[in-house]
């Protein structure tokens, strides 16, 4: 990994700039954190942060997944170091054989509200772009997701502590190598992206190739018009289902007749926000569980049904849903 020149750097400072113009980008404070892998995703996030004056800083994670990763996290430092760019370097061990991945990103992120809570910063940007977005939708889809599930990676959320803005969703991937490489900033490929064991790399290697030549229309581009149309469909759902939930001392949260004549849509929405309601965010419930209160209901809701964490009742005219003792059986949506 070279130095980087500064002047053939500015000679893109137009890309850059433009990529943080977007309309409906969050607003960014004057300090925060890149996650930084040293991929071109986050390399080109980190300069275009940078260049418009921010006072970035380099949070890189070294997973430990081959001998190469403590030497590329040397030289990543070494790179912001000449780029005056404050750097930390966190590493995971003991990774598992199994679901190797979801127990990196539980570290990872564990490192970064660590780091949050050390230096301060609260603001944390990913470098997910627009290709990333269709390949996480179509992953969803064929995972079963609803509406909730298939709007995608959000601009902004919170985890924790931590705020997670993803700046880069509207941009395509190529066109930030195709700035990198103008530039003459080199990244570092990650090995793992082409192991076709992964979901996400079976459906950017092999699935959107094949559609795109079968003649369908752009993979990337339909993809994503299914995710603006499932970010339609799921606000129309909370809206339908906050019009029916109701808080109150006793528990109840909605009347049997209002659910009785929703639709199973609707009733999925309200179970969900009522859980989430009793039990916090973060909580909710499984398909499974979605499923038994379906046939629960279609019986005439009689007496109650666990819910593993909780206990949904019909009391008369009204739904309760009261805490249980045991674990909740839960699923991210």
């Amino acid at each position: 990994m070279h130095t980087i020149d500064e002047k053939q750097l500015l000679t893109q400072q137009t890309h850059f700039q433009r990529w943080l113009a977007a309309a409906d980008m969050p607003p960014l404070p004057q300090r925060l954190a890149v996650a930084w892998s040293g991929g071109a995703d986050s390399t080109a996030l980190l300069l275009a942060l940078k260049l418009a004056g921010f006072d970035v800083h380099a949070w890189h994670v070294d997973h430990g997944w081959r001998a190469s990763s403590t030497h590329e996290a040397r030289q990543l430092s070494a790179r912001a170091q000449s780029l005056a760019i404050p750097f930390r370097v966190g590493r995971l061990d003991d990774a598992p054989a199994t679901n190797r991945e979801a127990h990196a990103r539980q570290g990872r992120y564990a490192l970064f509200e660590a780091w949050s809570r050390q230096s301060g910063i609260d603001t944390l940007c990913l470098g997910h772009h627009r290709n990333d977005q269709a390949e996480t939708v179509c992953m969803r889809m064929l995972q079963g997701a609803g509406p909730g599930g298939c709007r995608g990676m959000q601009r902004e959320r919170r985890m924790g502590g931590l705020r997670l803005v993803r700046p880069l969703l509207h941009v395509p991937g190529e066109q930030l190598k195709h700035v990198l490489r103008a530039a003459g900033v080199s990244w570092f490929e990650d090995p793992s992206n082409r192991d076709e064991t992964l979901w996400r790399n079976k459906i950017r290697r092999r699935l959107f190739p094949c559609m795109a030549r079968q003649g369908v229309v752009e993979p990337v581009d339909l993809f994503l018009r299914w995710q603006q149309q499932a970010v339609r469909v799921d606000a129309a759902l909370d809206r339908a289902a906050g019009r029916l939930l109701q808080a109150a001392d006793d528990g109840g949260f909605c009347l049997w007749r209002a659910w009785q004549t929703a639709t199973p849509a609707v009733r999925a929405r309200l179970l969900q926000r009522g859980v989430r309601q009793l039990l916090g965010d973060g909580i909710t419930p499984g398909r499974r569980h979605i499923e038994l209160v379906e046939i629960w209901t279609q019986q005439g809701g009689r007496g109650g049904i666990d819910l593993s964490a909780c206990r949904l009742e019909r009391r008369k005219d009204r739904l309760h849903l009261k805490k249980a003792q045991a674990r909740f059986d839960v699923s991210s949506r």
